[in-house]
């Protein structure tokens, strides 16, 4: 039996997979998984009767366990973990919070319209750390084999590589190689290239967000 994921459908192209990174995080935690899986697209301006009927909040990613459609990516890749144990994707615990402060200033410095604010300093603090992290234990975040930390980092740092390139032409800085390497590594995994939104959508998906 394939398992039912929502995912967010393309701003402005509802047949096409969508810029959602936390759908993007469950999709790659299937397709690593080998889990069989069936995609349903949300167009979430529109979004279909059924959909909001399963799930009040509308949001996504939604999975179906056993007649429950759950939402929470934190919470569908910990039951995904619990029911389809190999191969283990558990990032050991001191290893699990590695990387988690680089989103929030990525959007920080992509909406900043102040040069002198700090924001682009605070974003390359976050990546110097993970520079320095990876140095000590990569390739990946917990060492030679991915793990679901690396799985919720990859997406995020999809959309810092792509919209800060578009919006800013900025670029992570060349030094970092550790940081370099270890996106060159997760992008280039079957299961990213199989979950990716093409930029196009990404750019589509931060425009209003950026310039409101």
């Amino acid at each position: 039996m394939a398992l039912e994921v929502a995912v967010k459908a393309a701003v402005g192209a509802p047949d096409v997979l969508g810029d959602c990174p936390f759908s993007q995080r469950v999709l790659l935690t299937l397709e690593e998984k080998k889990v069989p899986h069936e995609r349903h697209l949300i167009n979430l301006s529109d979004k279909p009767g059924w959909f909001l009927q399963v799930n009040p909040e509308g949001k996504v990613p939604v999975v179906k366990f056993d007649d429950k459609w759950v939402s929470d990516s934190d919470v569908i890749v910990g039951i995904l973990e619990e029911k389809y144990p190999q191969p283990a994707l558990t990032t050991p615990p001191e290893f699990a919070s590695v990387g988690s402060n680089i989103f929030g200033k990525f959007v920080t410095f992509l909406k900043s319209k102040d040069s002198s604010d700090g924001s682009e300093q605070a974003l390359l603090t976050e990546l110097k750390a993970l520079e320095e992290h990876l140095k000590a234990h990569g390739p990946y975040i917990a060492g030679e084999k991915v793990s679901a930390v690396d799985l919720s980092l990859a997406p995020k740092l999809y959309h810092l590589d792509v919209a800060l390139d578009h919006f800013k032409k900025w670029a992570v800085p060349a030094e970092l190689t550790n940081v370099l390497n270890y996106r060159k590594l997760l992008f280039s995994r079957e299961s990213f290239e199989k979950t990716k939104a093409e930029k196009k959508y990404i750019i589509a998906g931060w425009e209003p967000k950026v310039n409101p």
